[in-house]
């Protein structure tokens, strides 16, 4: 069992595989879920332990609610079901109806695994395309940009503060901060900032008339 998300319960997915194991009369050796995590990745936790205890001969089949439980990609499922294959186990979907018993239902789960992954693929570039018209339309994407008082974080710097210390009180980043501050010398304040304490050095007291 897999679910993408936190908030998705793999209870769901659970019950019909309950309800397929009795079915068959199969004796259940151990459930696996990896719960909150993408199909996308290559490794998860759930699915490594069940490849450890598949090479090890804990069981003889395994099911899954549907074949992208598995693996999203063509190319990761078919490595699982190869070694699956290798080790003379079964797999078994129990949304498509299928299993690896025979060549016709390789066949047609791999045809399967194909069309979710391009439904997957689809899904992106149709996400992609609403993201470059929207910037074509001069529509902001993403986390607005941070607020922050320019002057007062020159004004810490040329009290001495550290990038590190300014970042901690404005509570942006240190490199936003040293974007600022390269920002202002570009705008014509060469050299570094002096502090009040130098400017007052530097200040002659005027003569008395």
């Amino acid at each position: 069992m897999r679910v993408s998300t936190l908030d998705q319960h793999p209870e769901n997915q659970l019950q019909d595989l309950q309800q397929l194991t009795k079915q068959r009369g199969w004796t259940v050796v151990q459930e696996y879920r990896d719960h909150g995590i993408s199909g996308g990745r290559v490794r998860r936790p759930a699915l490594d332990q069940l490849l450890a205890d598949a090479r090890r001969g804990h069981f003889q089949v395994v099911a899954v609610w549907a074949c992208d439980r598995l693996a999203r990609s063509v190319r990761h499922f078919l490595e699982v079901l190869d070694e699956l294959n290798h080790l003379n186990i079964e797999f078994v979907s129990c949304r498509e109806q299928l299993d690896t018993g025979g060549p016709l239902g390789r066949a047609v789960v791999i045809i399967i695994s194909a069309i979710a992954e391009l439904e997957r693929n689809l899904i992106i570039e149709r996400v992609r395309a609403g993201m470059r018209r929207a910037k074509l339309e001069g529509i902001r994407i993403g986390r607005r940009p941070a607020q922050v008082d320019r002057q007062s974080v020159l004004r810490d710097r040329a009290r001495g503060h550290s990038l590190t210390e300014i970042a901690k009180d404005h509570r942006i980043s240190r490199a936003l901060v040293s974007k600022i501050l390269k920002e202002e010398k570009l705008n014509g304040h060469k050299g570094p900032l002096q502090r009040p304490s130098e400017v007052a050095e530097n200040t002659q007291p005027k003569s008395a008339a």
